[in-house]
């Protein structure tokens, strides 16, 4: 087909604008800041997965301590209502023998149940801290998240900014240019990624290879308002006089 050489000079404006709108397009895939903000919320879950492991341990815990509390009180009302018994003076000997000889092994018991409640107790203060710890590292990793997504946030806004003038610039160059030209340069662009491109020093500036002598001098030979292509690579060759011809 026939276009004029200035609207043939249009293709390689159009080309650099469909190179930064796949530049942008692969951006997007690979943001910094959005493999940030990933690396920042497995951060933050592992760290809340160990907030609710240590919530579990502190709440078993407490359950521990409620039921010592409940023995230990359980073996004092026995141990009150025994030492009221010998106070009343109402037991013979028989049931005296029999109540002091419960009254020892319930102080025996209690004392072991009294020396298991601190053992637990102890063992909650130590998580009690490591819940905190785990908080205040939960705490930081959100804190740290929230700023890694408005990053990224900030990024991708400047994408979209940079992806609408290219769509606008697109839409401009395109109105001007043939329905036949520009179906040309998409099925090429679609096929092998770049449409058109400036044949350079006898070089495709879209496969990047130099053209022998023969398709040099054909090329040189024919008209300007004709369209040419690389023998190579199928890209509309726009010829300037940097071309080597």
């Amino acid at each position: 087909m026939n276009v004029e050489p200035p609207i043939q000079a249009e293709l390689l404006r159009l080309a650099a604008i469909d190179a930064e709108l796949t530049r942008i397009a692969h951006r997007r895939t690979v943001l910094p800041e959005q493999q940030e903000v990933a690396q920042l919320e497995s951060e933050r879950n592992a760290h809340a997965d160990d907030a609710v492991a240590v919530q579990i341990v502190l709440d078993d815990l407490d359950r521990d301590i409620r039921k010592l509390e409940g023995e230990i009180e359980a073996v004092r009302k026995r141990e009150d209502r025994d030492k009221g018994m010998l106070a009343a003076g109402t037991v013979n000997a028989k049931q005296l023998s029999e109540i002091q000889h419960e009254l020892g092994s319930l102080q025996r018991r209690r004392s072991v149940l009294e020396d298991e409640l601190l053992e637990v107790m102890e063992q909650r203060e130590a998580s009690a801290a490591n819940y905190d710890n785990a908080g205040a590292k939960l705490s930081r990793s959100e804190e740290d998240l929230a700023a890694a997504q408005r990053r990224r946030d900030e990024a991708l806004a400047d994408l979209d900014v940079a992806q609408t003038r290219c769509d606008t610039d697109r839409a401009e160059v395109v109105a001007r240019m043939p329905a036949e030209l520009l179906a040309i340069y998409d099925r090429q662009r679609a096929q092998y990624g770049v449409g058109a491109a400036l044949l350079q020093a006898r070089r495709c500036g879209a496969c990047r290879i130099e053209l022998d002598r023969g398709e040099i001098a054909r090329i040189a030979k024919t008209a300007a308002d004709v369209i040419v292509r690389c023998p190579e690579c199928g890209a509309v060759l726009v010829r300037t006089k940097e071309s080597g011809l």
